[in-house]
């Protein structure tokens, strides 16, 4: 039997796929014996929670229990470091002057600086407050809750300006630079250009090494760039000549370096004008001819885009930490109102049209402050893996804090409109945060074609394993098994509801539930279309889409989980959120999962497809009025 079964294994998984259906039984039978033996020999694993989903798997050593990163000291630290910085909040800076004149006046600005709000993860001894990333989310949620324009400023400078040299900076680097950026100089993160945007991997600025070794010639021009104007140290991306080992060949590859204003050749442009976050300074950055010097290289040559990516993946949840602050903002603002406005006898709280509104802005806010805190929590335990996670994080938080804003502007209707009530200034302020460091449309499709890769890497090893069956067999039994089982209702499907709250239990399920059949549709998509997916955005979307609703839904059952468990003041109110938040999320998953597979909707893409094509053909919407002319 073990002959013939070695015969009719393919080498195709379609093919594969046939061999299981015909020997089912045979293979659940015979995997018990050699399943064990390839799950210690398996060195792909991934401790990601989203990276697994789409091998249909339940990985919930990041997720439950919820991350408790602060020590009692740290705590404590943080707590005496939040009043200070209401305070300014409250008593110096001002929003709206901030929003009118473009710009922060000195005072504000020296404020933020003596609280040592621009290096809180600076080490202190190089004069930052030494924070974990836990410490840093919170303060940044104060800030977003007061001033996204403020909050721009201060991200730009930290959370990608200066963390490259935290991260890759030699020591001789950091004591250098990291100590003057605690103490009152800017720094900006010098990627885009005005030949790409999303494409970081198409930079045009070049910098040649001299002959002598000694530093790089920079030329080259950056676009948008935050604090562009005001920084005096500055993390840019170049393209560097280097010969390839292997081929001998020159090829040119993308190279990080600290490059300070004061080297000759460094000038800025004027500030952007732009639609919100006004005070923060943006401009474009020109280099001509700048002798950067080699101790200055980040990193090392060609290292330069997986630098750039690291620094945008480690400090994405700030972002999230920042919009769970504004949110909150938003909903305390339409409360309020819902609290006092009275229509046809009732406060409009009363009605089950607002009650909606309000508690789903309440779910949105409260996922995006789980995700923060889970995300950063498990940076301060060790985790390496969690790229997926945050940007699913900046994903949320920009398309949620959106529509929190909008409704919080519908409930106030016509006051919400007006200028004095503040949200409209919050609106201008948002609508930027669903397209920089990365745009929300580009991160959807990483998170997809990084979590099928994963995917993908699996069916390739049992490819590989066909062409030497007799060789492979603990590999290809223990992979039949786990199918054939689930082709005849033997699998169990993926289940954490023992992690959590008893009374979470069900939701844990349906999470469950939807990680299976997700799995599952990865590995048809992948079947079907082999390396086409990369062209399938309509697919790839709702992929994403998926693996979102399906690791919040995980984050918030952790979260609520833990208040349960500590019996919080508002923990049936986290539990109510929590299952709700799931119900809803396993039904958009179903739904979307569903659209995947479906020749129908597949046929309305090709339709909007075609649509999509006449209209650009025409350059504007091709058909007449009704009047025919």
């Amino acid at each position: 039997m073990m002959s013939s079964a070695s015969r009719i294994v393919a080498q195709t998984p379609k093919q594969f796929n046939k061999f299981i259906n015909l020997n089912t039984r045979y293979l659940a039978t015979q995997a018990a014996v050699n399943v064990k033996k390839h799950e210690a020999k398996e060195n792909k694993e991934s401790a990601s929670f989203t990276m697994n989903i789409f091998r249909g798997q339940a990985q919930m050593d990041q997720v439950i229990p919820f991350p408790k990163a602060l020590s009692q000291d740290q705590s404590e630290t943080l707590q005496m470091t939040i009043s200070p910085l209401e305070k300014v909040f409250s008593e110096i800076n001002d929003p709206v002057k901030n929003d009118e004149i473009s710009d922060l006046d000195e005072k504000t600005r020296q404020a933020f600086w003596d609280l040592g709000a621009f290096s809180i993860q600076v080490p202190e001894q190089y004069g930052g407050l030494g924070f974990c990333n836990t410490q840093y989310c919170r303060l940044v949620e104060i800030v977003g809750s007061n001033d996204l324009g403020v909050g721009i400023i201060l991200g730009a400078h930290q959370s990608i300006g200066f963390k490259g040299i935290l991260l890759y900076g030699t020591p001789e680097q950091k004591q250098k630079y990291l100590t003057r950026v605690s103490n009152g100089e800017y720094a900006a993160f010098a990627l885009t250009e005005p030949s790409f945007g999303s494409d970081a991997s198409a930079v045009k600025c070049r910098a040649v090494k001299s002959s002598d070794g000694s530093h790089y010639v920079l030329n080259g021009s950056k676009l948008w760039i935050s604090n562009g104007g005001w920084a005096n140290i500055f993390t840019v991306f170049a393209k560097v000549p280097m010969k390839n080992t292997k081929t001998g060949e020159i090829e040119e590859k993308v190279t990080a370096f600290i490059v300070d204003r004061a080297f000759d050749g460094v000038t800025s442009g004027p500030p952007e004008h732009k639609m919100g976050i006004k005070c923060s300074n943006t401009a474009a950055i020109y280099f001509e001819d700048v002798k950067v010097p080699a101790e200055n290289l980040l990193g090392a040559e060609g290292e330069g885009f997986k630098i750039a990516m690291n620094i945008l993946n480690n400090g994405r949840f700030g972002m999230a930490a920042a919009l769970s602050g504004t949110m909150q903002r938003c909903i305390k603002q339409a409360v309020e109102h819902a609290n006092q406005r009275v229509q046809f006898g009732k406060k409009i709280r009363e009605f089950g049209g607002i009650q909606e509104k309000i508690a789903r802005m309440a779910m949105l806010q409260y996922v995006t402050q789980s995700l923060a805190y889970m995300i950063s929590g498990n940076m301060d335990l060790g985790s390496q893996e969690y790229q997926l996670e945050a940007a699913i994080s900046k994903v949320f938080a920009s398309d949620s804090a959106w529509w929190v804003c909008d409704e919080s502007i519908q409930i106030l209707g016509g006051m919400g409109y007006m200028k004095d009530a503040g949200l409209e200034r919050v609106m201008r302020d948002l609508r930027i945060f669903r397209i920089f460091e990365g745009t929300n449309d580009i991160l959807r499709l990483f998170v997809a074609l990084t979590g099928i890769q994963y995917a993908g890497s699996h069916l390739k090893e049992l490819q590989k394993a066909f062409k030497n069956p007799t060789a492979n067999l603990g590999l290809i039994f223990g992979e039949a098994a786990k199918r054939a089982t689930k082709a005849v209702g033997l699998g169990p499907t993926p289940s954490f509801a023992n992690l959590v709250h008893p009374s979470l239990a069900e939701s844990a399920n349906m999470t469950g539930k939807s990680i299976e059949t997700f799995g599952q549709t990865v590995e048809g998509c992948l079947i079907k279309y082999g390396r086409g997916i990369v062209d399938e955005q309509f697919i790839l979307n709702r992929l994403a889409q998926s693996a979102i609703d399906t690791y919040t839904s995980a984050v918030v059952l952790s979260r609520a989980s833990k208040a349960m468990n500590e019996k919080t003041p508002t923990a049936e109110h986290e539990m109510v959120m929590a299952k709700t938040w799931c119900t809803e999320a396993a039904s958009r998953t179903k739904y979307n999962l569903k659209v995947v597979k479906s020749d129908k909707y597949l046929n309305t893409f090709n339709q909007l497809r075609q649509i999509s094509r006449n209209i650009c053909e025409a350059g504007k919407c091709p058909q007449q009025t009704p009047l025919g002319f």
